[in-house]
């Protein structure tokens, strides 16, 4: 759990009811430094009381929706969850291993974008800004040698 969060307030200032469910997903996803796969987050869930996996992605496309999770393309069909860029969690680009699978956090200033020319080159409105670079994460590359 992130120590710096207030997750009913996140639910109350999104207008959406703080549930059990709701408040265990926000948890599990909070509490990690790397983003969550569905499946992850409903195995975790798991472990302590049984929930529906539809409920769980149920959950997960409302907190989505509601810009208190992110959710991060992989490039294939899966998707992993984080928490949306707030006050304790500024926007940053993540590393996916096209290997095992694992998606890691990268710092803010890893990449350099200059956004202000950016947005006075592009015409339209930027709503979300996605960065994921795809490679070989170290533990792979050691399994290959």
């Amino acid at each position: 759990m992130c120590i710096h969060c207030d997750y009913r307030k996140l639910f109350e200032d999104a207008g959406v009811a703080s549930t059990p469910n709701r408040l265990r997903v926000l948890e599990i996803i909070g509490s990690n430094n790397f983003p969550l796969s569905a499946a992850d987050i409903h195995e975790t869930l798991e472990r302590s009381a049984h929930i529906n996996r539809v409920t769980v992605y149920r959950i997960l496309d409302l907190l989505v929706e509601k810009q208190i999770v992110v959710r991060i393309a992989t490039g294939g069909r899966a998707a992993y969850y984080g928490m949306a860029p707030n006050a304790q969690h500024p926007a940053h680009p993540h590393f996916y291993c096209t290997q095992c699978g694992r998606m890691d956090c990268l710092t803010p200033e890893t990449v350099d974008i200059d956004f202000h020319a950016f947005e006075n080159t592009f015409p339209g409105r930027i709503d979300k800004f996605e960065l994921r670079i795809d490679g070989i994460c170290r533990n792979c590359l050691k399994k290959k040698e």
